[in-house]
């Protein structure tokens, strides 16, 4: 049977993210409450640097750096491009990692609650998902664009031989919420606590089919013909991440006072609804579709 030996567990990618970064902190500080007797957990601070700045990033996006392509090429050498050479070779080197599994911790501004975030498919991601909900019904599985092969995501935790992100919300950037801290502590204590049991092939019963989404693509604020904002998220949208919006429903409104109308022919399902971290682009929302998630 397939062994997780190795976890690492990240925190402060982006540096603006503070429940993460704190987690890793009281990690560090009691290594005891990360460790189980099957495996080895190391804690890593992703971009201190960017904490000290108090932004997301210093040049560019540390958790958009991860692709083979640009890992292997030399000329991109800004800090957070150099940053993710260096977590290469700590963690990995991607596609033939000595980190069996890696956590990477995120905030978003949105209202998401907790979320285990998947990018890859397989028995084992599979396992966890149906686990961590049984265990957290209140939890999110997204599947996120887990039909890529690895070397073609550009996200941290595909250094890993597995990886996931648990994403926690809402909270605003550079502040700190207990109840999102305690959220995500939740999450990361259900995956630990998982990987024992998988290891020791001591698993419960898991449920046969999981709730989950799939991320479907991402949708923009309106705009004008001189790429200047011209409208906002409609107020029946904000804050409902993971709910509905079915054809023909308002999805924004104009400044003007114009209502926008979804105009897709199926029931979506947005979140990272008006995420801060995402204006500098424009974006105003990812949609999904339902998935299950069925165990063999």
């Amino acid at each position: 049977m397939d062994k997780i030996k190795q976890v690492a567990i990240v925190g402060g990618v982006h540096g603006n993210e503070f429940s993460g970064i704190y987690l890793v902190k009281q990690f560090q500080a009691e290594p005891e409450r990360c460790r189980r007797s099957s495996f080895t957990t190391e804690t890593v601070w992703a971009n201190p640097a960017a904490y000290a700045a108090n932004k997301r990033y210093l040049h560019s996006d540390l958790n958009r750096q991860f692709k083979n392509v640009d890992l292997a090429n030399p000329e991109l050498t800004d800090y957070e491009q150099s940053r993710a050479k260096v977590l290469n070779a700590q963690l990995g080197p991607k596609g033939a990692a000595r980190t069996d599994l890696l956590i990477d911790l995120h905030n978003t501004t949105s209202n998401m609650g907790a979320c285990l975030i998947l990018t890859q498919a397989g028995p084992f991601y599979n396992k966890m998902a149906a686990y961590v909900k049984m265990n957290m019904p209140d939890a999110i599985i997204s599947r996120d664009e887990d039909h890529f092969a690895a070397e073609e995501h550009a996200l941290m935790c595909t250094l890993g031989r597995y990886g996931v992100l648990v994403e926690v919300g809402p909270q605003p950037q550079s502040v700190l919420r207990q109840d999102v801290l305690d959220l995500m502590q939740t999450m990361v204590q259900h995956i630990l606590d998982f990987v024992e049991l998988y290891n020791q092939d001591n698993l419960p019963a898991l449920p046969k089919k999981t709730e989950a989404f799939r991320y479907l693509h991402s949708i923009k604020l309106p705009m004008n013909a001189a790429g200047e904002r011209i409208g906002m998220v409609h107020k029946n949208v904000q804050d409902r991440d993971y709910q509905p919006i079915n054809p023909g429903d308002p999805i924004f409104t104009l400044f003007d006072g114009t209502e926008v109308l979804y105009k897709g022919e199926h029931v979506v399902y947005p979140t990272f609804i008006n995420e801060a971290a995402y204006y500098d682009n424009n974006l105003a929302m990812s949609l999904n579709e339902k998935v299950i998630i069925e165990l063999e």
